[in-house]
Formats: C-alpha cells, sequence, structure tokens
C-alpha cells in the first residue's frame, strides 16, 4: 500500500542556519504535539494541509509570518504547492527528517486562492477524462480523487486496486491530453477513506480525515486488553480495518491491568475470602462472589488484597505474566 501523505525519511543534517521567529499569531497557542522536540530547536516547523487531507511537514527557513489557518507556498516536486497552516511549532524528531529538505516560501495572496479554487473546480473534469481512459483500456482499478499541483505542473491520480496494476499506458494517455507530469498512486482502503472523509459511529469526522498524520499498526489484542466484544461489524471502521481508536488508549489499559487481579484468582476482601469473577478497567473495581450462593460483590481495588505468582509461559489475564501484590 502506498501512502499519499508519507515522505521519504533523508538523513538530518547535522547544523541548521538559524532564523528570526515570526509573529505570533492566534492559533500558535495550540498545544505542543506529543513527543515534542523542544531542546535546542529555535525554528518553526509547519504542518500543512492540502486537497483530500493529505499532510505534509515544511521548514520555515526563511522566517515567514505565519499563523494557524493560513494559507502559504510551499517547496514541492519541481514546482509549489498551496496547503493550509495547521501547526506551528518545535515539532518532533521524525517530523524534522522531512521537513529539513521541504521549505515555506512565502504566505499566499488573494490571487493564489483564487487560483486554487479554480484548480479544484477543474479536477472534476480530469477525473472524468481519467476514468474514461481508464474504462477504455479496461483496467480493473478504482479512481478514488485527483489533486493538481498548484502551479500546474504535475497532476496526481490515487486509485485502489486488488493488485498491481500495468498503467504506464495510461500514464502516456493522460500525459498526451494534459501536456503535464502525470503521477498515478495506488492506496489501501484506509487511505481511501481518508481521503473521501466522512463522519465516524462517535459522531465526529473520521481520525484519519481529521488529525491523524500517519497510520499506526492496530491489532486484535488491543480490543482483547479493553474488554470490548470482539465483533467484526463493531470494532471495524468504514475502511472494514480495525478502528484506529482502538490504538489511543492502550497505554492506560495495559497499565489497568497491572493493578488489578486477573480472573478466576482468589482474593482477600473486606468480608473475606472470594474468587474474582470480573473486573472493570474504568471503574477499576473487582467482582467476586458474594456470601449468598450465585450472589456477585463489587469491590474497589484498594480494599481487595491478593498475591499472584507468574503463570507458566508467561501468560495469563495480568500483563507482562503476573500481578504485583495487591493493595493492603
Amino acid at each position: 500500500m502506498v501512502d499519499p501523505d508519507r515522505h521519504p525519511e533523508p538523513a538530518q543534517p547535522a547544523h541548521r542556519r538559524p532564523r528570526r521567529e515570526p509573529s505570533p499569531g492566534p492559533g500558535d497557542s495550540a498545544a505542543s504535539p506529543p513527543g515534542a522536540a523542544t531542546a535546542g530547536r529555535d525554528e518553526d516547523l509547519v504542518l500543512l494541509q492540502f486537497k483530500g487531507r493529505r499532510k505534509g511537514y515544511y521548514h520555515n527557513r526563511h522566517g515567514v509570518a505565519l499563523k494557524v489557518g493560513d494559507h502559504c507556498l510551499v517547496e514541492a516536486d519541481r514546482g509549489r504547492d498551496l496547503g493550509k497552516v495547521l501547526y506551528i511549532g518545535p515539532g518532533r524528531e521524525d517530523w524534522w527528517a522531512v521537513a529539513e529538505h521541504q521549505g515555506v516560501i512565502e504566505l499566499a495572496v488573494e490571487a493564489d486562492l483564487v487560483r486554487m479554487r479554480a484548480t479544484r473546480e477543474e479536477e472534476s473534469s480530469l477525473w472524468d477524462t481519467c476514468r474514461e481512459r481508464i474504462v477504455r483500456r479496461g483496467l480493473d482499478m478504482n479512481l478514488v480523487t485527483v489533486e493538481r499541483q498548484h502551479d500546474g505542473r504535475k497532476i496526481t491520480f490515487y486509485f485502489t486496486a486488488e493488485g498491481r496494476v500495468d498503467f504506464r499506458d495510461l500514464v502516456r494517455d493522460l500525459a498526451a491530453v494534459f501536456r503535464t507530469r502525470i503521477e498515478l498512486r495506488q492506496i489501501g482502503v484506509r487511505d481511501d477513506t481518508r481521503l473521501q472523509g466522512g463522519l465516524a459511529v462517535c459522531g465526529r469526522e473520521y481520525c484519519c480525515s481529521g488529525f491523524l498524520h500517519e497510520f499506526a499498526p492496530v491489532t486484535l489484542k488491543m480490543a482483547k486488553t479493553q474488554q470490548l466484544p470482539l465483533n467484526p461489524a463493531k470494532l471495524s471502521g468504514p475502511c472494514g480495518r480495525l478502528r484506529c481508536c482502538l490504538a489511543f488508549e492502550e497505554e492506560h489499559y495495559r497499565e489497568a491491568r497491572r493493578r488489578l487481579p486477573r480472573v478466576g484468582l482468589s482474593v482477600v476482601t473486606p468480608d473475606g475470602t472470594a474468587t474474582v469473577r470480573q473486573i472493570d478497567l474504568l471503574r477499576e473495581t473487582v467482582t467476586v462472589d458474594g456470601r449468598e450462593p450465585g450472589s456477585l460483590q463489587e469491590w474497589p481495588v484498594d480494599s481487595v488484597r491478593w498475591e499472584e505468582a507468574p503463570p507458566a509461559g508467561g501468560r495469563g489475564g495480568c500483563q507482562g505474566g503476573g500481578c504485583r501484590r495487591g493493595p493492603a
């Protein structure tokens, strides 16, 4: 799968040219992202969003005065592109590995914004032309969207397909029609969903479209850790893959499991010894057998004591193969 938002990560230069600080804007007060590297940084890294929620990192080496929400021109593939500023700040080390080799050129003026709107309107006809050529050549591919570089020097067509597609003849067709550089990028179902956008079951914009920069691995084990029902229909997003949000609080749930006894363990409660039947990771409570047969009692974890040896093979309900002694 080819991710249109990802860029190669070349080696980071040892030195940077110092720059002047731009005047602060109302949007600059946004919190720095997790893992922000502030030490030794006197430059601003700029995160831009382009069409289809494609994002990129750029070095404001010329000290252009920007604020969040502005549009600016940046270095692009053999030309210039125009994007909207989402973040200005110290950034992270992995962002800088990309930003060092592409920079901000200047603040966009009204003429640039007019041209951007005209380009967006023109892209619908580019899509129709490409789709007609795909059908004519009988190619097994689904055209998702098209994006024209701001200076018009390149047109990128994004598509999905079950396997590899030989689109060399299609590229030649499109280059003869549009008289500019043509690029076709095969993307996966997650990228397709991000480009299309929409609302999730929570009522908010898709995470991949709204704020995620890159896709993080999501596994079924995360759902098990969070005690979610293993129902693919409920765990899958509109792309058909596991929801990105399963990874957001994974560390919290892992820590909570370390603080709670596992199901089936014998614990000491204020009412005596009992067996754990259920744990609540969010409320951090333990449900055990009650005094009456078939009854259950719920206790805060702080009122329960237990001791557990690591299970054989390092497997079990507690993270890392065993639980610590419970609170006194």
